[in-house]
């Protein structure tokens, strides 16, 4: 078996809040080691990417041919699958959240593994799935369980979370067990991890069609003097993640030797909160904002199912997990610098 170096990083989804993340840190860590980055998307590329990225594929990850072109093309040594269609709009269209979820993430780890197998070489794929995949049956349990493991309540409830815990499980097939029945014993190389994320707050760029919306959708209002209507309880509580700890989680993820790795899905925490403890924060430092409730009893639904926060002591064992950032910090050192500078 070969060992190369990473040649190519293929980012799907690049438009979107992760995307936007991972490509600006990714640009600042260049070195000799990342030969190209190739940003692929449903829509032109966001303008502010164009000189951060060597080459844009505009095109869907259901698009298998497309996809088998991309990695005709470049020597692929890295995926950064992100395009996904989230939990909110899942639930309005859940056969093209099934379409672009399972299907798409298919289609690309079969792809990865056949180029893997083909050039007998090791092909990273690195997959965020979601608190989504969790479905905790009542409020009352939930406050019992406050920190879910990776294998408890996995009875997701939104077609978000149903397609992601099942491309979970596709990514350990492919890594572990594919064609197992196989006589030829051939190497599976095809190294599939991924991290369950919370809620993510990004000061750059407003979410769209997650459940966990708003809180970002909050604090932007805020800052931009406009009211904002909470579609969820004021004492509705999930955990949270800052935007770079997120990114920060997938870069430290690929940098770690596969032999040090003792399981191939990790939850990774954050901050516990409740809408309310947001609305406070938010008010704190924007005294005028106008936050009120108006429950949307299906969103509100599938928040109460997920858990309040979630036991990353795998993470923290396997790759010294650690988020840099806490409730405070998050708003006062990154949130809300960054976003009264954007709105200024």
């Amino acid at each position: 078996m070969t060992v190369n170096n990473p040649k190519t990083i293929l980012i799907t989804g690049a438009n979107g809040e992760v995307g936007h993340g991972l490509i600006e840190k990714l640009g600042k860590l260049r070195t000799k080691e990342i030969k190209k980055i190739i940003a692929l998307d449903l829509n032109d590329l966001d303008p502010i990417l164009n000189d951060k990225v060597d080459v844009f594929v505009k095109g869907n990850v259901t698009d298998r041919d497309l996809l088998s072109d991309v990695f005709s093309k470049y020597n692929i040594d890295t995926v950064y699958h992100l395009a996904a269609v989230l939990s909110t709009t899942g639930e309005k269209n859940p056969e093209l959240a099934h379409e672009v979820n399972v299907g798409g993430t298919f289609n690309l780890l079969s792809i990865a593994n056949q180029v893997a197998s083909k050039e007998n070489r090791v092909i990273k794929f690195i997959f965020p799935s979601t608190i989504a995949v969790y479905g905790i049956p009542s409020l009352k349990l939930k406050a019992q369980n406050p920190k879910v493991k990776e294998n408890e309540f996995l009875n997701p409830i939104t077609m978000y979370g149903v397609n992601k815990l099942y491309c979970e499980n596709l990514g350990r097939y492919f890594s572990s067990y594919y064609q197992s029945l196989n006589t030829d014993h051939r190497p599976l190389l095809l190294d599939f991890r991924c991290v369950r994320f919370p809620g993510l707050i990004s000061a750059e760029t407003i979410p769209t069609g997650g459940t966990s919306d708003y809180a970002p959708e909050m604090l932007h209002a805020a800052a931009k003097g406009k009211k904002f209507e909470c579609f969820v309880r004021p004492d509705s509580k999930i955990h949270f993640m800052a935007m770079p700890d997120a990114i920060d989680a997938l870069i430290q993820l690929t940098k770690i030797p596969e032999n040090k790795l003792s399981g191939r899905v990790y939850n990774i925490a954050g901050f516990s909160v409740s809408a309310k403890e947001i609305e406070k924060m938010v008010k704190k430092h924007f005294p005028k904002s106008d936050i009120s409730y108006k429950v949307n009893p299906e969103r509100q639904k599938i928040i109460d199912s997920w858990s309040e926060d979630v036991d990353d002591c795998l993470a923290v064992k396997d790759w010294a997990w650690k988020a840099e950032y806490d409730f405070k910090k998050a708003f006062e050192k990154y949130l809300i610098p960054a976003i009264k500078n954007k709105y200024k």
